[in-house]
């Protein structure tokens, strides 16, 4: 799925839409013990309670693609009649209602989601009627091509309000705040089947970690059955151990820096993409080329490529240049260098000594306070 893709759906989530038909909760203590359950239609719950949801549910479908959301693609061995991906399609084809198969996917997640404390997972089913597109991209709302039935599930940690007054407006006093448990932001989440091309697509599925870092790897063997993502920083360490094994010896600063710069250029090229910007292995391979590293250290580029990432893995842009700064480290100083100005930065030997030497200009800030550099002598 792709950003457009995404947002279409997150539009559902709103006041005078009625495409969500049920919602099932299981609320998980941290003995990993069910304290409670809800199963009902959307729409008998209040209007607090709706309007509390949908928040829940748009942020299950926000974040970077490759950051926070991911998609995932089964393959052929992994939708088998007993496969996690089968009782994602029972649920589906349910819309919720077997109690029984609902349990199970309880089970299965408190099973196998790693967290520790207390948890509440919500099921939802939703019916889209998907509208059609004129030419000029605009919705047809009376040419609906097909519904997407869909299940959105989203893991709320539950945790303790913070102690503290309040005011009691039947007393007329400030009183110690009673401690309520608070469902929280989702954690983790995921929506199936994906919705590509504006269509079903039921061999793939949209996963949310609100922690790039913590994808929760048992979680979705076990319990989706898919092939696990590669974290933002595992694909940026991936592509500095290809940079290292390949370069060498010649890793020197200037190589680098230009790798650096055709990053950039090439990211602000692709940055109206609704497809997040990847580098496949020949594209990496070719950017190394252009960057100046020479055809000798190409040589065992394939393999190491494939050591550090695997064959057909591709390396998301953003994982590898983050903010977008360069970034100059050593055991005393950091300096960051807009991409733009890396001009301003150069290598020197002077008297034996090596040194970054940088241009400075204007504006010259210590701490936050504008600083003179230099005095002005006359000659």
């Amino acid at each position: 799925m792709n950003k457009r893709e995404i947002a279409e759906i997150k539009k559902q989530f709103k006041k005078d839409n009625n495409a969500i038909t049920r919602i099932c909760g299981c609320y998980v203590d941290a003995e990993k013990q069910i304290k409670t359950t809800l199963k009902e239609a959307f729409f008998a719950l209040s209007e607090e309670e709706i309007f509390k949801y949908y928040e829940i549910f748009k942020k299950t479908l926000s974040g970077g693609i490759g950051k926070n959301l991911h998609n995932l693609e089964y393959g052929v061995h992994d939708e088998g009649e007993d496969s996690a991906h089968a009782l994602l399609m029972k649920l589906r084809a349910d819309k919720l209602a077997d109690d029984e198969v609902v349990d199970s996917f309880y089970n299965k997640v408190i099973e196998n989601y790693d967290y520790g404390e207390n948890y509440y997972i919500i099921l939802i089913h939703s019916s889209y009627d998907v509208p059609g597109k004129a030419s000029d991209n605009e919705e047809m709302f009376d040419a609906s091509e097909e519904v997407y039935n869909h299940i959105l599930c989203c893991i709320c940690p539950v945790k303790l309000s913070e102690p503290g007054l309040s005011y009691n407006e039947a007393t007329n006093h400030i009183e110690e705040r009673p401690r309520d448990w608070w469902v929280q932001p989702p954690m983790t989440g995921f929506l199936f089947p994906a919705f590509d091309d504006r269509s079903t697509n039921i061999h793939g599925l949209l996963y949310f970690s609100k922690n790039p870092e913590e994808l929760h790897y048992e979680f979705i063997d076990t319990c989706l059955g898919a092939p696990s993502p590669i974290s933002f920083k595992a694909q940026k360490e991936a592509f500095q151990e290809v940079l290292t094994e390949t370069l060498g010896e010649e890793c020197d600063y200037e190589i680098v820096r230009q790798i650096h710069e055709n990053l950039t250029e090439m990211a602000e090229e692709h940055k109206e993409d609704v497809i997040p910007f990847s580098l496949s292995k020949p594209e990496v391979k070719d950017l190394l080329e252009k960057s100046g590293v020479v055809a000798e250290r190409l040589e065992r580029f394939d393999q190491i490529y494939e050591e550090a990432a695997g064959e057909n893995t591709s390396i998301l842009v953003p994982a590898i240049t983050g903010t977008g700064k360069f970034a100059v480290k050593t055991p005393d100083v950091d300096i960051k260098v807009n991409p733009d100005r890396l001009d301003l930065v150069e290598t020197r030997i002077i008297e034996g000594r090596r040194f970054l030497l940088i241009a400075v200009e204007d504006n010259v800030e210590v701490n936050g306070m504008p600083v003179k550099m230099w005095e002005e002598k006359n000659a």
